[in-house]
């Protein structure tokens, strides 16, 4: 008795090909008669007669393999012929056949340009796709942001105090780091030009600016993005998954109240605390270099941000906080109802989430400085 599956192929002339199919085609012998299909293929228009009168032994895995042989060989406009079938056979390959993928057999393109237009096709239509979902879920979104501030009731604060602690709270650390070691770094970078002019107080100026009203903010949304948006992505995922979602709104809870905006408003709220401490951290390490450095004393510093710097400047890194708190909210939970039932969109989409939310803090932070600019402020 042959166990091992193989085929006969009895070619009668250029494009009739008999396929003779033996031995026990189950899922013990998947990888097998996975091996011994693949090749098999044809020109346009050929005929091929399958045989299954040899096959001893078989199961749905084994039949599953030979309906994608059967159907990619169709892709080619190859006419395929069944003979031989038992039928204990004929009735599984009919129920597998009702319930085989409907997606066409895609037979890949041996032509680069081809290949190269076909996948920028399919890019594009993703972009359009998800772009018209992210639309659609920014627009719920601030329909149930309205509901809720209409009904401020319904804000469920303890989840909301909950995602400020750890998606503020628990960032201070890195944030102190981060901020302390910019400080540190434009002022000593100002000092070393600066420092060739005579002009050792505009350092108070440099530092002082470019924290408040730029990096301070981006830096620590950059951090909170990479932080909060993955968590939110994988918190949502990971509930898709285990069908939580699906559970609560068959109870009656709006998904909204629960898992999307107390992220919202819990981001909206913490990152402005969030960027106070990171321009005072940032200020702080300028000064250091600027008294180590420069002997421009804590006193001389302090003195010099009042008389010259304005307060439009720290009230813009402010303004922006909240804004892009809503970014990298909006995005995280987006992009964790994209999850789908498998482990591995979960790492898929984490990682999407990261840089969308980063990159569209970066985009928002450049377009925020050209109006503010363009106004004069």
């Amino acid at each position: 008795m042959q166990n091992t599956p193989f085929l006969h192929i009895a070619q009668t002339n250029s494009t009739t090909f008999d396929i003779t199919l033996c031995g026990i085609w189950t899922r013990d012998s998947i990888a097998t008669i996975d091996k011994i299909l693949k090749p098999l293929t044809g020109k346009p228009h050929s005929l091929f007669r399958f045989n299954f009168t040899a096959i001893e032994d078989f199961d749905t895995h084994g039949i599953m393999l030979i309906l994608h042989t059967i159907k990619r060989l169709e892709s080619l406009t190859c006419t395929v012929e069944r003979i031989g079938q038992s039928v204990h056979f004929s009735k599984l390959l009919t129920i597998c056949e009702a319930h085989f993928p409907n997606e066409p057999i895609i037979v890949k393109n041996h032509f680069f340009l081809l290949d190269y237009l076909e996948n920028t096709g399919k890019t594009v239509i993703e972009g359009y796709k998800t772009l018209t979902s992210f639309f659609s879920f920014t627009g719920e979104l601030a329909h149930a942001v309205a509901e809720v501030l209409f009904k401020p009731a319904r804000i469920r604060i303890k989840a909301m105090l909950y995602h400020i602690e750890h998606s503020g709270a628990s960032a201070i650390p890195i944030i102190f780091l981060t901020s302390f070691l910019i400080g540190i770094v434009i002022a000593y970078q100002g000092a070393t030009q600066l420092e060739k002019f005579g002009a050792n107080i505009f350092i108070v100026e440099m530092v002082t600016i470019s924290a408040l009203r730029e990096l301070a903010p981006l830096l620590t949304a950059i951090v909170v993005a990479g932080r909060s948006s993955s968590a939110y992505t994988a918190q949502i995922g990971v509930m898709k998954i285990t069908d939580e979602v699906d559970a609560m709104s068959a109870m009656g809870f709006s998904p909204w109240d629960f898992l999307v905006i107390p992220r919202l408003f819990a981001l909206i709220i913490a990152l402005p605390l969030l960027v106070l401490f990171a321009d005072i951290i940032s200020v702080f390490g300028g000064m250091v270099i600027a008294t180590t450095k420069l002997d421009v004393s804590f006193t001389e510093f302090i003195d010099r941000i009042a008389e010259t710097v304005a307060l439009k400047h720290f009230i813009i890194g402010l303004v922006k906080a909240p804004i892009f708190g809503a970014i990298i909210a909006t995005i995280g939970c987006f992009r964790g109802f994209q999850i789908d039932s498998s482990t591995e969109s979960v790492g898929k989409y984490t990682t999407i989430s990261v840089v969308n939310a980063i990159f569209w803090v970066i985009a928002m932070d450049a377009i925020i400085s050209v109006f503010l600019t363009e106004l004069g402020l």
